[in-house]
């Protein structure tokens, strides 16, 4: 260190300079390299360098237990890559319906689009209990899907990505029920639990996933999630 200090002392003002700016320089890109990279970061990565699967959109389907953040990722990323977003609750069409909504985002939407096709997405009024008037969906570059059940087996000739996120249990049910329409969903809580149960033992897409996320490490506001009250 002393040598170095007498090398920069015994040069001309406006080397000494560079020579400092050039280690600050180089300071800067070992502190670069050494970021930490956010599952959103990551995500963005995969995403971008996938191909599509078929026809031009790159498929992202995010999976996991009910409560551990799927929404919340999935419209981070679908802001980040100007992306639609097809959630899986508008097609399950009632409590008893993950497996019928599974086949519906098949059918009414991968396939389509697969083709080359425009479709019109199906749209399930919670509230109402009835379905609503469905979108139409011109085949995109990306196209997000969450929800219980994106991580089929049946979805995968479609995905281009497939991503799991796990949390806790505990964690799960108080965001679930915190979140908007979460008085809905309360008395149904175990019921679906029950489905989630046999789809996940049956179509194991944990497994199966490209990238698997600790949803603690997700921020909503770092996602941009200002009512952190709809974390789902």
């Amino acid at each position: 260190m002393d040598r170095r200090r007498r090398y920069l002392d015994s040069q001309p003002q406006s080397k000494r300079r560079a020579l400092r700016a050039g280690v600050a320089s180089r300071r800067r890109a070992r502190w670069q390299d050494a970021r930490v990279v956010t599952p959103l970061e990551q995500l963005l990565t995969a995403a971008r360098a996938a191909p599509p699967r078929t026809a031009a959109t790159r498929v992202v389907a995010i999976d996991g237990r009910s409560g551990s953040g799927k929404s919340t990722l999935a419209r981070a990323l679908a802001r980040e890559l100007d992306a639609p977003l097809v959630a899986l609750e508008d097609l399950y069409g009632g409590w008893e319906g993950l497996e019928d909504g599974v086949l519906l985002l098949g059918s009414a939407v991968l396939r389509p689009l697969a083709a080359g096709r425009a479709t019109s997405v199906p749209r399930y009024d919670w509230h109402a209990a009835a379905w609503g008037d469905p979108w139409r969906l011109a085949p995109p570059e990306h196209l997000i899907v969450e929800g219980v059940g994106a991580g089929a087996r049946s979805l995968a000739p479609y995905t281009s990505v497939l991503v799991w996120l796990e949390l806790r249990a505990a964690i799960r049910r108080e965001r679930a029920l915190a979140r908007r329409y979460g008085e809905l969903y309360a008395p149904h809580w175990q019921r679906w639990a029950l489905q989630e149960d046999a789809f996940f033992e049956r179509e194991r897409p944990l497994e199966r996933a490209d990238l698997v996320i600790d949803a603690e490490s997700l921020d909503p506001r770092a996602l941009g999630e200002h009512d952190v009250t709809d974390v789902s």
